[in-house]
């Protein structure tokens, strides 16, 4: 489409955008006779990132950012090849982390140019790269061995001797200068020497600071980068955890638009990766959050994600590679075994605010008892660029000394994309095995692995999550990502739970295998690190809100094909003589539960029904209580609830002052207390504005008093009681809640509605309770976790905010209280005091 376009003329120094968009760049170049066995190279340097595509392929990303500003036309001009030649330059307007306006993490700025500053055709002198990369290493090797270390000296006595010998005007002393070079770095190591595993990374951030449709063309950018490497240094491996998003980018067809776009890129990769060069690693759908989705969710990651490598290259990844996520669940050991995975990389715990992480190699010990040998790279880091600091900071900052002798090293640029360069590996060349420096060798993360598991009888165990003492909002940020991302796990359960009843009951039926992987794949995709956290911009946010609009109408007609299928002869006009509901239990415990249905006139009515698991229930006459629900309004305007179960009291402000579980006699509520209290702080972190809630907000606690609407009964009675009120939150944010107590059941709902419009505070409900207990036990993936409610030590201070999924309980022998909610995750318990995110 670029090609057939009409183009007009460019200058250097002119401006193009506004942001995102994209524009075509056609270069005609004429290289001179004269640059005869030279090596020529494109240069272009822009503010946005490009590509360039030769002969209707892409050849070579562009991005200042990432150090790649040229494209090598030719390493030494040949006369029988072409003098003239066309390139297009495909420019986007964004940079490497998007298009903050100020601030890397502002929000984007709309009207962003992108400004063309270089332009040119020039000879590149690889003899003076070469002198200067030498001179690099040795002078790092000077100012950062120390003075007590001979080799510090050596180096530096050999940089001067190169510059006393090196005449800049006269290129035939070079190959002198050099030689001094090349006799310090041939001088070899000891064999005790630490061995670092050297491995090309490019972290791509599947939506961030750039929308998903983005994401695509970095991909593009940053492989065929990669790929373009790989042919003239053979020698180089490249670990690449990203494959899996592109196939369904922008629905589940995504991956054949990427191939009809690059097939030619494509293809090599597929190459690359027969020959090894080019490693899958990961084995998820896309590098999700650690903490928040469910367990099947995490289940369906692994499945997708290990299916699309086995079917796309024959194989799959034996390493979990999840650098950038926000903390890891203790579940995770024993889905890593059960999907065939006995290895763990990642680094995101070196961003520790409070305690350091004791260990960078060890065994990391699950809920179930189930270990995998996990890594983070000492260099803390998996954007490193093939420096000599960061290879004595791998050596010295590794806490695992005496029990391994080898660790990851993992370079390139990332987040926004890039990878490795020519530069990088050309110091790492010099470093492979030099005395006084690290052992460096380009590896790959099964050779790694291989080398730590020979040496891993010393190693410590961690048992439990990898908490990350940072980016705890994350729990809570984006309120309406939450609610999709619990309401379509939920739906995509119920679609397969039916399906598979309809199946057993009518084997003609369909199941919908096509449709719910498509599905699946669009939730997979939103629990990606950075938007299921909420620490996207808008772009991102809209684009997931879209996707969990698309499961639910979708999940809603696959719902209702396989009730029609499951009960066809039920639901046939006639079939009973009297009227009847027709209720569903996808949960796989009986229920007895007040549902609402409609009545003959039309009106909603009331009906206590009980449902087998995994079953259906006709409901034909109303089932009475054997206790109906009282509810009775004080003369202070307070309120009390009871059910034959648990007996409750609220406040004009819908506060619980007294809830009571009828047969124990006991009081659940602390005296002078209030539970279903709100709280608002301030949340004015240090940097990390939506991934950050820090400690100190504590402090600014003020409790929710402003009174809109005093509490009022809403229903009186029978099978249900409920009352509403609402108050003002903040300067300008409403909350209505309705209180119900159901016939029958021994819990409380509250159903709140919150209209938001405060910037920079942090809305809580807190709950008293008459327990005393150290552990609070929160819900996790398939399995539950205990946590402190004191602060004796700085681990446990520093989970001042955790993150739990459906609930959180604290109890005592005999009697506990849990808190439940459907679509939050941010929670804590402090000393008696159960708190809910909202």
């Amino acid at each position: 489409e670029a090609v057939v376009q009409e183009f007009g003329p460019a200058q250097v120094g002119e401006s193009f955008g506004p942001t995102w968009e994209t524009c075509w760049f056609k270069v005609e170049l004429s290289i001179p006779v004269a640059w005869a066995g030279q090596e020529v190279h494109f240069v272009w340097e822009s503010d946005g990132e490009g590509m360039v595509w030769r002969d209707a392929q892409p050849v070579q990303g562009l991005t200042k950012e990432g150090e790649k500003t040229s494209y090598i036309l030719t390493r030494s001009l040949k006369e029988s090849e072409p003098h003239s030649l066309t390139l297009y330059v495909e420019l986007a307007c964004n940079g490497l982390f998007g298009t903050g306006k100020g601030s890397m993490i502002a929000p984007p700025d709309p009207d962003r140019r992108v400004t063309l500053s270089k332009a040119e055709l020039v000879v590149f002198n690889r003899d003076v790269y070469e002198l200067l990369v030498d001179l690099e290493i040795l002078l790092d090797m000077a100012q950062l061995l120390g003075e007590e270390n001979q080799r510090s000296f050596q180096a530096l006595y050999t940089a001067n001797q190169m510059i006393n010998v090196c005449d800049v005007t006269d290129p035939s002393t070079f190959p002198a200068a050099r030689d001094l070079a090349a006799a310090i770095f041939s001088q070899k190591n000891g064999e005790s020497q630490h061995t670092i595993h050297a491995m090309g990374h490019c972290h791509i951030d599947s939506a961030w600071l750039w929308p998903y449709e983005e994401t695509i063309r970095k991909c593009a950018r940053s492989w065929v980068t990669v790929v373009h490497l790989m042919e003239h240094n053979p020698e180089l491996t490249f670990a690449c955890s990203q494959l899996g998003l592109i196939r369904v980018l922008w629905q589940a067809q995504q991956f054949e638009w990427v191939r009809s776009c690059y097939p030619g890129l494509y293809a090599r990769i597929q190459h690359l990766v027969a020959k090894g060069q080019f490693i899958p690693v990961g084995g998820t759908w896309v590098e999700m959050d650690g903490n928040l989705p469910s367990g099947e969710s995490m289940v369906r990651q692994f499945l997708q994600g290990q299916r699309f490598f086995q079917e796309q290259f024959g194989q799959t990844c034996s390493e979990f590679w999840l650098p950038d996520t926000f903390g890891y669940s203790a579940q995770l050991p024993q889905l890593m075994r059960g999907c065939g995975i006995q290895r763990f990389l990642t680094q995101k715990l070196s961003w520790n605010l409070v305690n350091s992480f004791p260990h960078h190699t060890f065994f990391w010990e699950g809920i179930d008892g189930s270990q995998v040998l996990t890594h983070f790279p000492p260099g803390d880091s998996y954007g490193m660029h093939g420096r000599v600091e960061e290879m004595l900071k791998t050596v010295k900052n590794n806490k695992d000394k005496g029990r391994v002798n080898h660790s990851a090293f993992l370079f390139g640029f990332g987040d926004g994309g890039g990878g490795p360069t020519q530069k990088m590996l050309d110091r790492m060349k010099r470093m492979s095995n030099t005395d006084g420096l690290p052992r460096v060798q380009i590896s790959t993360p099964d050779q790694l692995f291989s080398a730590l598991e020979k040496e891993s009888s010393e190693l410590c165990t961690w048992v439990g999550e990898l908490f990350l003492e940072l980016h705890n909002g994350t729990y809570t940020t984006q309120a309406q990502i939450k609610r999709g991302n619990r309401e379509c796990e939920r739906i995509l359960h119920d679609v397969e739970v039916l399906s598979t009843l309809a199946v057993a009951e009518d084997r003609a039926f369909q199941y919908p295998a096509s449709q719910l992987q498509q599905l699946w794949r669009l939730l997979l995709l939103n629990q990606f690190h950075d938007v299921l956290p909420g620490s996207c911009i808008q772009l991102v946010v809209e684009d997931a809100l879209q996707y969990y609009t698309e499961i639910r109408r979708a999940g809603a007609e696959l719902q209702e094909e396989a009730v029609q299928s499951l009960c066809r002869d039920l639901l046939q006009p006639g079939a009973r003589s009297t009227p009847s509901t027709l209720v569903m239990n996808t949960v796989s415990w009986e229920r007895t539960e007040v549902i609402s249905r409609p009545g003959p006139d039309g009106a909603e009515t009331l009906a206590l029904v009980t449902v087998p698991s995994m079953g259906y229930a006709l409901v034909q006459e109303q089932f009475v209580p054997p206790q109906p629900v009282t509810v009775r309004k004080q003369e202070d305007g307070s309120v009390t609830m009871e059910n034959g179960v648990i007996a409750v009291c609220l406040d004009t402000m819908g506060r619980l002052t007294s809830l009571q579980l009828l047969d124990s006699r006991r009081e659940s509520v602390p005296d002078g207390c209030y539970a279903n209290q709100f709280a608002l702080f301030d949340d004015v972190p240090l940097y990390w504005d939506a991934w950050d809630v820090m400690d100190y907000h504590l402090e600014t606690r003020k409790p929710v008093t402003a009174l809109l609407k005093p509490l009022e009964i809403t229903l009186a009675g029978g099978l249900r009681g409920s009352v509403r009120f609402s108050l003002q939150v903040g300067k300008s944010s409403t909350l209505t809640q309705e209180i119900i107590l159901d016939a029958a059941c021994p819990y409380l709902r509250f159903l709140t509605q919150v209209e938001w419009k405060e910037a920079h505070k942090f809305l809580k409900v807190e709950f008293p309770v008459q327990v005393r207990s150290t552990n609070a036990t929160y819900e996790i993936q398939f399995g539950h976790l205990q946590r402190p409610t004191h602060w004796n030590t700085s681990w446990d201070w520093a989970r001042f905010e955790v993150w739990a999924h459906k609930w959180l309980d604290l109890s005592e022998h005999g009697f506990g209280v849990a808190l439940l909610n459907d679509c939050k995750y941010g929670a804590s318990a402090h000393r008696n005091i159960l708190s809910l995110s909202l």
